[in-house]
C-alpha cells in the first residue's frame, strides 16, 4: 500500500498484519480523489474507522490543512500514528483513539466543520452506516458544500437518504462502492 500522489507520492505505509483490517485498496484511493481531487487543497476531513489512516495521509499528500482520523482499535490507531511519524506528519492530523459515534459527538461539540466525510466500517457492520450517517446528517459537522463518502460491499447497499443527507453519486470498483452523499438543499417555493 502506498501514497497515490502529492507531497508524498510512492511512500509506503505500514497496514497491521491479518485480516480485520480492510484498508482501502490503492486503486479505489486513487478514483476517490479523482472525483473530489480540486477541492482537496485547504480541506479539513474525518476519516472515520480509520484503519492504516490511508484515506486521510492520502488527503494530507494533497494539500488538505487538517485530518482527523477516527479508530477505536489500539492496533490500527497505532499503525496510523506510525504512518505518520514516517512521513514527519507532525502538524494538521489528530488521531482519535475511540468509538466512532463518541468521536463525531465530541468533534461536533468541539463545532469541527468538514469538508469531506469519509467512513469506511467494516464490511458486515451495516448498523454502523445508519448510525454514524444519521448523527452526521443532522450535526453541526457539515456545511452545505461538505462531501460525505462511504465505503461498502457492492452486496450491501446503505441507504439513499439519511436525515437530510441524500445520496447523489455512487462509483463501483471490484468488490467495493463509494457511495457520495451531500445535504438537501431546500428547493424554494414556487
Amino acid at each position: 500500500m502506498r501514497v497515490i500522489a502529492g507531497k508524498f507520492r510512492s511512500r509506503k505505509l505500514n497496514a497491521p498484519p491479518g485480516t480485520e483490517t480492510r484498508p482501502t485498496s490503492d486503486r479505489l484511493r486513487e478514483t476517490l480523489f479523482n472525483v473530489v481531487g480540486p477541492r482537496v487543497p485547504d480541506s479539513v476531513w474525518l476519516d472515520l474507522y480509520a484503519g492504516t489512516g490511508a484515506v486521510g495521509i492520502e488527503a494530507i499528500s494533497r494539500g488538505a490543512r487538517q485530518v482527523y482520523f477516527v479508530e477505536s482499535e489500539k492496533k490500527p490507531a497505532r499503525i496510523i500514528r506510525e504512518n505518520l511519524k514516517t512521513l514527519n506528519i507532525d502538524e494538521g492530523s489528530e488521531v482519535i483513539e475511540r468509538d466512532v459515534v463518541q468521536a463525531v459527538r465530541l468533534l461536533d461539540s468541539q463545532v469541527v466543520l468538514c469538508d469531506f466525510c469519509f467512513l469506511d466500517p467494516p464490511y458486515g457492520s451495516h448498523g454502523a452506516y445508519e448510525q454514524v450517517l444519521g448523527f452526521i446528517s443532522q450535526s453541526r459537522l457539515l456545511n452545505v458544500q461538505s462531501i460525505v463518502i462511504a465505503e461498502h460491499d457492492k452486496h450491501f447497499d446503505p441507504g439513499a437518504k439519511f436525515g437530510a443527507l441524500e445520496r447523489y453519486r455512487e462509483l463501483k470498483q471490484g468488490d467495493a462502492v463509494l457511495s457520495f452523499y451531500r445535504l438537501a438543499i431546500a428547493q424554494p417555493l414556487t
